[in-house]
């Protein structure tokens, strides 16, 4: 019989239309998975019943969208209507909101069950998944040779895990500095953050507003469109909503890139990299010259300042968006302090974890009456060359060709300083100020058998150019290594 679980959504769409499985067999099996893979800690809730009842309108009729019978996991940032959304962290345990996020709604008008809620940073600040307060994702990689456990990235950690353990066929993740990209380099997957805006981010726990947005991770690129297509559209509950329509990505999908030029910018050549991840960009760059791709060489002067500045921007914002945690209105509340300060302070010292109070307390200073100029709009101002430089940059080129990510995925606590773990972000970082599309796409493998991720820019609202790199990347690399099952 056909492993259900190793179908992509696209071959599970089609075996639906045709009538090969039933969307509760479908259902079914991805319960079981999901059940089976609780020791890699990758989602915080199951909703077994979600998945089911959703299969039974998919196979009764009354729900024919694009995703009908394709059960998914959520990142647990999405407010999901009746179900816990923690955002990963003790001061939302128990949070069960009463309303739904646009994005979740959009993919349950699609016809898309819930398989569950997925692990993640807490309030999505962390690259390894190890900030959670449910405590860390396990990676289903392993080096060869070893049961080290790994990091599956972060912070859709539980989300890239779940993809490349084969428990759920296509997930929710959202992307601040890289949250996409890094996990779904870390474990072999396609994941790709659009355009600032394309995604609503109404019902999305907040961490800095003008960075977050949602986006898909799967097992191919062409997943990634038939999600993001589900995901995207205009919302006036957004402000920062682009009130555009959803293009047909899937419908555009060509791997051949005759006429199209790929940038590959000089400042990402960084000391450092191991030998594995230049050698896999260099074949990167091949790959697209045989799609019919022109290389030109691009410069983006400002690319050393851009993790700096986001480390400026990202907490300043989160510091703000926080502010709502106070132990008043919904989550935690510590009790038996005398005064209301007091249960402020109390509440959110024990709510918090000691990554997210690091960064409350950067962006606290930054923001604060003497420092302000020196540091926040010093950043913004920063973020604004970085911005022209990726405009000047797309006149040369069509899309932009660099690693995904600095390292493969490391072991849980090999890096423990905080500066460390920030340098993941390398290469994520500046699509991100800049609000451009990008995507991370597997290569290969490194010297220990673990995945490595090419990653594609594309310029502002042209996902189609870049989910068209991936594809032609995808053919090429032909990559189909899974992790050998241990849980």
């Amino acid at each position: 019989m056909t492993d259900l679980t190793a179908l992509t959504i696209a071959e599970l769409r089609d075996s639906l239309r045709s009538g090969t499985f039933s969307a509760r067999e479908i259902a079914e099996a991805y319960n079981a998975a999901v059940a089976a893979a609780r020791g890699l800690n990758a989602f915080t809730v199951e909703t077994p019943d979600d998945a089911l009842a959703c299969a039974e309108a998919a196979d009764s009729g009354k729900v024919t969208g694009s995703l009908a019978g394709i059960p998914l996991g959520i990142k647990d940032l999405f407010a999901t209507q009746g179900v816990d959304t923690t955002a990963g962290s003790n001061i939302l345990k128990g949070f069960k909101p009463p309303y739904e996020s646009t994005v979740t709604a959009n993919l349950r008008r699609a016809g898309a069950g819930m398989l569950g809620k997925l692990n993640m940073d807490e309030f999505a600040m962390g690259s390894s998944n190890e900030t959670s307060a449910y405590g860390p994702v396990l990676s289903p990689w392993r080096r060869q040779g070893s049961n080290v456990a790994l990091t599956p990235g972060g912070s859709s950690g539980g989300s890239a895990a779940a993809v490349a353990a084969q428990i759920a066929p296509g997930v929710t993740g959202t992307d601040t500095g890289g949250s996409i990209r890094q996990p779904a380099a870390f474990t072999g997957i396609c994941g790709i953050k659009p355009t600032y805006g394309r995604c609503s981010r109404w019902g999305i726990v907040s961490f800095a507003s003008s960075l977050d947005q949602a986006g898909p991770m799967a097992k191919t690129v062409r997943d990634c469109a038939i999600l993001l297509e589900a995901m995207a559209g205009f919302d006036p509950k957004d402000s920062t909503s682009l009130d555009l329509p959803v293009p047909q990505w899937q419908a555009g999908l060509s791997s051949d890139l005759k006429g199209k030029r790929v940038g590959i910018p000089k400042e990402y050549r960084i000391d450092g990299v191991p030998a594995d991840i230049d050698r896999l960009w260099e074949q990167g760059i091949a790959w697209l010259k045989d799609a019919g791709a022109e290389i030109v060489e691009i410069s983006l002067p400002h690319t050393k300042y851009a993790l700096p500045t986001y480390y400026i921007i990202a907490p300043a914002e989160a510091s703000s968006n926080l502010a709502r945690y106070d132990g008043v209105r919904y989550g935690l509340r510590e009790e038996g302090v005398k005064t209301l300060d007091d249960m402020y302070a109390a509440t959110r010292a024990v709510g918090f974890g000691a990554e997210v109070k690091r960064r409350i307390m950067i962006g606290t200073y930054v923001l604060s009456a003497g420092f302000y100029d020196a540091y926040f709009t010093k950043a913004q101002r920063v973020r604004a060359l970085i911005k022209r430089d990726f405009a000047r940059a797309f006149e040369q080129c069509d899309v932009i060709l660099t690693p995904t990510a600095p390292s493969a995925a490391f072991g849980l606590g090999e890096k423990s300083d905080p500066l460390a773990m920030y340098l993941n972000d390398v290469f994520a970082v500046p699509a991100s100020l800049a609000g451009l599309p990008a995507m991370s796409v597997p290569g290969g493998l490194d010297e220990q058998g673990l995945p490595l991720g090419l990653h594609l820019i594309g310029n502002e609202l042209d996902e189609q150019g870049v989910l068209n790199a991936g594809l032609a990347i995808e053919e090429r690399a032909g990559f189909t290594a899974r992790p050998e099952k241990w849980w």
